[in-house]
């Protein structure tokens, strides 16, 4: 179960990261209106607060740290050794030194992120499944970062069946 969790976190990565990702939807972006750059963009697969993150090293924004916090064995195909739900999560941290850009930047990174959900719905492989469903939540703005720091969090579900 352990290297299906690390396997389902690492595609979800590398659909972020990959050709028509998160950098790619941003600029695409763009072309309507100024987007901040999202080249430098950190993905991480890591599950960590921002002021640990922060202080265990040199972070840069905006940063997506990709995760799972949620697996469960339903059994809804009983001969299978696993068969189930996971809960994913990309969690999207920006930084800004004005408040008035910080939340603009955030809803344009969370329209970038669900853009590409949107895109990848199906089957990842042979033994996930996405259905396109998923959730956003916002969190305050606080201190940190380079002045403020903001997060949302983007919750998706897949189905997962091993034999």
């Amino acid at each position: 179960m352990a290297n299906t969790l690390s396997q389902i976190t690492s595609q979800l990565a590398n659909i972020l990261r990959g050709e028509h990702g998160f950098s790619q939807t941003v600029a695409d972006l763009q072309v309507d209106k100024p987007v901040s750059p999202a080249e430098g963009a950190g993905i991480v697969e890591l599950y960590a607060a921002a002021d640990l993150a922060e202080k265990a090293g040199a972070v840069k924004y905006p940063v997506l740290h990709v995760y799972c916090d949620r697996i469960q064995n339903t059994l809804n195909e009983k001969f299978r050794t696993f068969s189930g739900k996971a809960d994913l999560n990309i969690e999207i941290r920006v930084s800004h030194d004005h408040l008035d850009q910080l939340q603009v930047q955030l809803r344009d990174y969370v329209q970038a992120v669900t853009t590409v959900l949107e895109r990848n719905r199906g089957a990842w492989d042979s033994t996930t499944w996405y259905a396109g469903t998923y959730e956003v939540t916002f969190s305050p703005v606080r201190r940190g970062g380079r002045n403020y720091l903001q997060t949302a969090r983007v919750r998706l579900e897949v189905n997962i069946q091993v034999d």
